[in-house]
């Protein structure tokens, strides 16, 4: 059984002896710089901790994960784009290096090269692997467009943010994890149930993600506090402010949300104000922690001897306990 060090270190060995061979060298250049730029390669390491749990020899694995995180930075160089961002992991973004019309071709190039590598699975799984990795990918696009077409409205429901989560975010989490168990032979029942297990922590994971956007500490968090309040994105916290707020609460944050020129600093202070009155953070919390107590009890019902479920525990603590 690996430790998950080890499993992370394999990837990254395997990420590196990667290449893209065909002419013209220039399309392949971004997207090797892209994956270049590092990561926390969690859904590849998803994959092979999960076709573990089942056997021993992963090396059949590793193709469709590297497959997957291929894919995963392919959607990080669209999102990029579509929000004309100037870094990822603090170094310029790959149409800021080349140009849009550079990262829209090459992109298309890495989606293509994830489906090469996934096509590289045992013939016996294929077919199923190749069509859940479709659904997930179509199921990611339509994340993105609900996300989008949040951007303009403001009458999000809380159901309608955790959908768009679930499918921007959770379900390549869930993706990983079934896919490994696929390979590794599991139980239809247990693949399904490391699917459920992903979609949770997936869950999770990105309602933290909101909350430390508020609450946490630039220095441990990675990046700068306020980014969500500063463009009005309809997070867990802002839905449920301008569903609990009072009338002169909900007047305020309808006033910074139509502010077109305004102090940041100020912004963000009167905002997180009012998530304080409302006691956000603790109603964050409390979902946080439902959805993450969901997901430990999946891993209970696999049929899996306990100490072989440790690694995923650990990863799960790493993923929510990045501090405030």
């Amino acid at each position: 059984m690996f430790a998950f060090n080890d499993i992370l270190q394999k990837i990254e060995q395997e990420i590196t002896r990667l290449q893209f061979t065909y002419p013209p060298k220039s399309l392949y250049d971004p997207i090797e710089y892209i994956l270049s730029l590092g990561g926390k390669r969690i859904r590849p390491a998803l994959v092979l901790m999960a076709c573990n749990l089942y056997k021993e020899n992963v090396d059949t694995a590793v193709n469709p994960a590297l497959g997957l995180e291929v894919f995963h930075n392919f959607t990080l160089l669209h999102d990029d784009l579509m929000d004309d961002a100037d870094k990822r992991r603090n170094k310029p973004t790959v149409h800021k290096v080349w140009n849009a019309n550079t990262a829209i071709l090459s992109g298309d190039a890495m989606l293509i090269a994830a489906y090469q590598l996934i096509g590289e699975t045992e013939s016996e799984s294929l077919k199923e692997i190749l069509d859940l990795f479709t659904r997930t990918a179509l199921e990611i696009c339509g994340g993105q467009q609900y996300d989008m077409e949040f951007e303009s409205r403001t009458d999000v429901t809380e159901e309608e943010y955790i959908e768009m989560i679930r499918l921007k975010t959770a379900v390549l989490l869930a993706c990983a994890l079934k896919m490994g168990a696929i390979m590794g032979n599991a139980p239809k029942a247990d693949a399904e149930t490391l699917y459920q297990f992903g979609i949770n922590i997936g869950l999770a994971f990105q309602l933290q993600d909101d909350l430390l956007d508020v609450y946490g500490d630039t220095a441990t968090f990675g990046k700068n506090i306020g980014g969500d309040i500063l463009c009005n994105k309809k997070t867990f916290m802002l839905i449920n402010a301008l569903r609990l707020a009072s009338n002169t609460q909900k007047a305020e944050l309808n006033s910074w949300i139509g502010k077109k020129t305004f102090d940041p600093a100020e912004k963000i202070a009167a905002v997180t104000a009012i998530y304080d009155q409302l006691r956000l953070k603790e109603l964050s919390e409390e979902k946080i922690h439902a959805y993450y107590n969901q997901a430990m009890n999946c891993l209970t019902s696999l049929n899996v001897a306990p100490e072989r479920l440790n690694i995923l525990k650990e990863v799960s603590a790493r993923l929510m306990n990045r501090q405030s």
